[in-house]
């Protein structure tokens, strides 16, 4: 007998989301997570248009804007020599504006609208090993708690943990594609310093941003090739900070002077990215845990939310019978693929920081056209999906 139908490991925005989905279907649902409630993590926060579509049609946006998250109405885009580019977001299909929260915040949101659907969420806990049956099917997890061991059966295990996901180690998944190219990124809340909208800066090997959040704060980050950041940062983290503004976005020099002179520096040394095989007997993985790519494209929190809920689909799709396990698992993973090849290339080459200004445009286009794709898909879900729900109450007529 299980305990649950799924367990979630992982109780971010991709695990907690997934829990959110299959809970409000009437799955019973666990997720852990090793963290704290409500604790901050590494993030460039911003949401893409197809993330707000995600949590608008979830219920869910309504909390980001009243927590005061600052609604982004333009994109800025900086060149050196060159005068900025600015795109304004149209409001379309539920998104009125974009959004960079906090993860403290919509991490928060999340795993509280997942226990709400009766979801049981359990942080503190650490996974050490997955449960198998006598066949070597995963049958959930063991961990470690404030009460001690802790055992959890399920028919569908799902590593939602990070790109040192326990989940993908322990299921043996492979990696079916390495990226080479990871880009090292220093970053900073900062108050005082007003941005117009997402701002993002490409120069000299390096980029910079700036990303209106929570707080009367903007993130300021800066980014280059990972050699390059140790080496300036041999100097001092502030020294490397400043140089690399500098560099990439002389425009934002002065702004950022005059604001906050003393915030906390945040750093990632960068990791290449991948695609693991997402799926096997009893388990699958979502997130960064199943696909991860160069955080220099600000894609990753939106594709979390995506993949949540295709994943969630075909979950309950095999649960219900109406699919076997196998063929529903592979087609999320196929379907995760497709929509992410294109912003997966463009991301690689964005992050091997050896473009010049001609070629920065020509990616950013593709980056563009790839989010694109992505919204023609999740809004032809939604249209589905409405079609479903007046047909079946056309039937009940």
């Amino acid at each position: 007998m299980n305990d649950y139908d799924v367990v979630v490991v992982g109780a971010r925005v991709a695990g907690a989301a997934t829990a959110l989905l299959l809970a409000r279907a009437g799955l019973r649902v666990a997720v852990v997570d090793r963290g704290a409630y409500g604790s901050d993590t590494l993030s460039t926060h911003a949401l893409m248009r197809a993330g707000v579509l995600q949590l608008s049609r979830w219920g869910v946006l309504d909390q980001v804007v009243a927590a005061g998250t600052p609604p982004v109405r333009r994109v800025s885009f900086h060149y050196p020599g060159l005068d900025p580019v600015h795109v304004s977001i149209k409001p379309s299909a539920g998104v009125a504006a974009l959004y960079a929260p906090r993860r403290h915040l919509l991490d928060r949101i999340l795993v509280d609208e997942a226990a709400a659907a009766g979801a049981d969420v359990l942080h503190g806990v650490t996974v050490t090993e997955l449960l198998r049956d006598e066949d070597g099917r995963v049958r959930g997890i063991r961990g470690t708690g404030a009460g001690g061991d802790l055992r959890l059966r399920a028919a569908v295990t799902v590593g939602a943990d990070g790109i040192r996901s326990v989940v993908a180690r322990e299921a043996g998944a492979p990696v079916d594609r390495a990226g080479r190219a990871a880009g090292a990124i220093l970053y900073r809340h900062v108050a005082g310093l007003p941005a117009g909208g997402y701002e993002w800066a490409y120069g000299a090997s390096a980029a910079a941003g700036l990303i209106p959040t929570n707080d009367g704060r903007t993130v300021v980050f800066v980014s280059t090739a990972p050699q390059r950041m140790r080496a300036l940062r041999k100097q001092g983290t502030d020294t490397a900070f400043r140089t690399l503004v500098a560099q990439a976005a002389p425009v934002f020099v002065d702004r950022v002077a005059a604001a906050d002179g003393a915030p906390r520096t945040h750093g990632w040394g960068g990791v290449a990215g991948f695609v693991r095989r997402s799926w096997g007997p009893g388990w699958a993985l979502v997130g960064d845990a199943g696909y991860f790519k160069d955080p220099i494209t600000a894609h990753g929190i939106t594709d979390a939310l995506r993949d949540a809920e295709l994943l969630a689909d075909q979950i309950l799709e095999a649960l219900a019978g109406e699919t076997p396990e196998a063929v529903a698992l592979c087609r999320y993973q196929a379907i995760r693929d497709r929509l992410s090849h294109r912003m997966f290339e463009a991301t690689e080459a964005v992050a091997a920081y050896d473009w010049d200004v001609e070629r920065a445009q020509r990616l950013l286009r593709q980056v563009s056209a790839a989010m694109s794709d992505e919204i023609e898909f999740l809004e032809s879900r939604g249209r589905d999906r409405l079609d479903r729900t007046l047909g079946s109450a056309w039937t009940r007529t």
